[in-house]
């Protein structure tokens, strides 16, 4: 199982992400985080921008397929998308997630 990451500046870009990746069966669950601040260098200087975390559960071979659903979507010029492996999770979790997918 992976946990993917992803912001976005607006609530309703999250949604329209989530949506899709759980729709098109790319991801099992998407929880969308409340805005948060972000402190980031972009351009040559910090920048400071309020933004949602989606955290995307799905599995090692749809990563590819996330990314690039992702990448085809998203505002931002370079967004983030990093995989995080799940070392553990419940077997009955990780069975509905393995089902789904």
């Amino acid at each position: 199982m992976l946990v993917v990451l992803t912001t976005t500046s607006d609530h309703e870009e999250a949604e329209k992400l989530a949506s899709g990746l759980v729709e098109s069966r790319l991801a099992a669950c998407v929880q969308i985080l409340p805005k948060m601040t972000s402190i980031y260098f972009w351009e040559g200087k910090v920048q400071k921008e309020g933004e949602h975390l989606l955290l995307i559960k799905t599995l090692p071979d749809k990563y590819a397929a996330v990314e690039k659903f992702i990448l085809e979507r998203h505002s931002y010029e370079t967004p983030e998308i990093i995989a995080l492996p799940v070392n553990k999770a419940s077997s009955g979790y990780l069975s509905w997630l393995e089902n789904i997918l």
